[in-house]
């Protein structure tokens, strides 16, 4: 991957690549889900204690090849396990948990020592090929690529490198596994070879969708299964009730979610637990992060993060809701208007180029274009409330801490810094006084002192 961050945990729609894995194999109900963690044990160990807390981790020292890697997550068990463990690889994050429940079925159902997940694949170089008995079909080994034949090459079946296995048969096959090959470590699949001479049945269950058993090796890889995931959580919204204008542009999480008839237009990105209303409609040109949005709702070319939209409220176009924002229903945050840790009444408007910070406001309140919610004193911030029907004019300044009573009205212009009783007018400002002449004895000559005199010249002659 080339990155400081390790392979596992470089992230696509929202969720680390073993974040995915995990969240295929908690469709099972595993009774023990133990991930074998090496490199860069301590970032995937933390990342595991804050998104799967459940999961234990087992330490591989020395990367000695994926048999030793499951040896150690036996061994963290007591060594062996009575029924059916399932082994999956931490870098296949298109992996489903339906997939892993077939395997797992079809494992139980056959009645066989080990099942591995193949699949069919257009350019099998890398993988493990599997071999099979031409009579009957069956399992009879995987070959990795580096140990293959040219005509085993030539195979298009391969190894998935995820397997459901007999527990106890796997711990006493895993004694026995060799090191003499091209890597000179333990390789996983001679289990499979091993518990076949041993006379157990060995199948395999084919995947759907070859897709599932690509693995994250670089950053190519990366962004091909993210558009792979993203296409496949939009078609699940797309039949769910939910109209993407243009899938091709448009970017989710797996934990968003949404109501039916939502509306989500092009150049959009949908983040964290946002969630959108039925009837809503949100973009073009958005990027929402754990925002919920409330039915019949419009988000226009807007970021909001941490912020909740009220049923049929507006916001934007070119508006930033920033965490703590709670904008009520029918309210409206508008062009280049910036909202943080507020609570914005129903039917309240700020329309124009505002700033509302630490802030409470009323029902049916306006709030004028310009005006500024002065919340920090460059140590602590402060809160502000604007009461409801409220009227407060253009290019004010509210001086938290302030209160503005239910009704009252502020003058164009004004700073206020002190409370405003309901019903009331707050004017602060200073009173407007015209220096005539000024422009001709400052700015001679001017293109303003000549316009001066031409209308002056005009005035005369309709005088």
């Amino acid at each position: 991957m080339k990155s400081a961050t390790p392979k596992v945990l470089h992230e696509i729609c929202g969720r680390s690549l073993v974040g995915h894995v995990l969240a295929a194999a908690r469709e099972l109900d595993p009774e023990n889900l133990v991930v074998v963690v090496g490199h860069a044990r301590e970032a995937v160990a933390a990342h595991l204690a804050e998104t799967d807390p459940a999961a234990r981790t087992a330490v591989q020292e020395e990367q000695n090849g994926t048999g030793h890697a499951v040896r150690i997550a036996l061994e963290g068990l007591g060594g062996s396990v009575e029924g059916t463990v399932v082994v999956v690889c931490g870098d296949t994050p298109l992996l489903t948990g339906e997939t892993l429940t077939r395997l797992a079925a079809t494992h139980a159902s056959d009645g066989n020592a080990v099942t591995v997940l193949t699949a069919e694949v257009p350019d099998a170089t890398g993988y493990g090929r599997i071999i099979r008995d031409e009579a009957t079909g069956a399992v009879t080994a995987i070959v990795e690529h580096k140990d293959a034949t040219e005509v085993q090459r030539r195979i298009r079946e391969v190894n998935s490198g995820v397997f459901a296995f007999d527990g106890q048969l796997l711990a006493e096959a895993l004694k026995k596994v060799r090191t003499d090959n091209s890597q000179g470590e333990e390789y996983l699949t001679d289990v499979l070879g091993i518990l076949r001479e041993a006379g157990h049945r060995v199948g395999a269950s084919p995947a759907g969708d070859h897709r599932e058993i690509a693995g994250i090796n670089n950053r190519v890889q990366l962004s091909e299964a993210r558009r792979i995931l993203n296409d496949r959580l939009l078609t699940r919204a797309m039949l769910d009730g939910v109209t993407v204008i243009d899938p091709a542009t448009t970017w989710v999480d797996v934990t968003v979610t949404f109501e039916r008839d939502a509306v989500v237009h092009p150049g959009t990105q949908l983040h964290g637990s946002t969630h959108i209303g039925e009837g809503a409609e949100v973009g073009p040109n958005c990027r929402l992060t754990d925002t919920r949005v409330g039915a019949g709702a419009r988000v226009d070319n807007a970021v909001a993060d941490g912020a909740e939209v009220g049923p049929e409220a507006k916001v934007g176009p070119y508006a930033y809701l920033r965490p703590g924002t709670r904008l009520g229903a029918k309210g409206k945050i508008g062009t280049y208007v910036e909202t943080k840790n507020s609570s914005i009444g129903e039917g309240t408007k700020i329309p124009h180029l505002s700033y509302v910070g630490d802030a409470t406001i009323g029902e049916y309140t306006n709030i004028g274009a310009a005006s500024v919610f002065v919340n920090y004193d460059g140590q602590e911030k402060h809160h502000t409330t604007v009461g409801s029907h409220c009227r407060t004019g253009s290019d004010n300044m509210f001086v938290a801490p302030v209160t503005v009573g239910d009704g009252a009205y502020t003058a164009a212009g004004s700073v206020i810094t002190k409370d405003v009783p309901p019903g009331s007018l707050a004017v602060a400002r200073g009173q407007q006084r015209n220096i005539e002449g000024w422009v001709a004895r400052k700015r001679p000559g001017s293109a303003a002192a000549r316009a001066a005199e031409a209308a002056a010249r005009r005035e005369e002659g309709e005088g």
